[in-house]
């Protein structure tokens, strides 16, 4: 079992910046492939980036360049830094350990407006 805090979500202007940030309590941390996905209003749950246990990162096309996700398997935490933030990418994203099943995070919102 894993417990997922989320923190960092927030109002912010376009080409603005965020950082959120992900604590994990519960399992090994450090086994897990981590992760941070988003939902817009009337959207399906869609993929933002991961890491794996090993530091290999992998990003939706559509935030490339512009967010970069870290973990520390020492603190347990994995973060997610947004800059140049647009309207589209307001929802509300949840961090992720990737299991069998997934464990989810209570998500935090993000809204991106002027």
């Amino acid at each position: 079992q894993v417990q997922l805090v989320e923190s960092g979500g927030g109002l912010v202007q376009p080409g603005g910046s965020l950082r959120l940030s992900c604590a994990a309590s519960g399992s090994i941390f450090s086994i897990y492939t981590m992760g941070w996905y988003r939902q817009a209003p009337g959207k399906q749950r869609q993929k933002v980036a991961l890491i794996t246990t090993g530091g290999t990162t992998n990003y939706a096309d559509s935030v490339k360049g512009r967010f970069t996700i870290s973990r520390d398997n020492a603190k347990n935490t994995v973060s997610l830094q947004m800059n140049s933030l647009k309207p589209e990418d307001t929802a509300v994203y949840y961090c992720v350990a990737l299991s069998a099943p997934n464990y989810w995070g209570q998500g935090t919102q993000v809204t991106v407006s002027s």
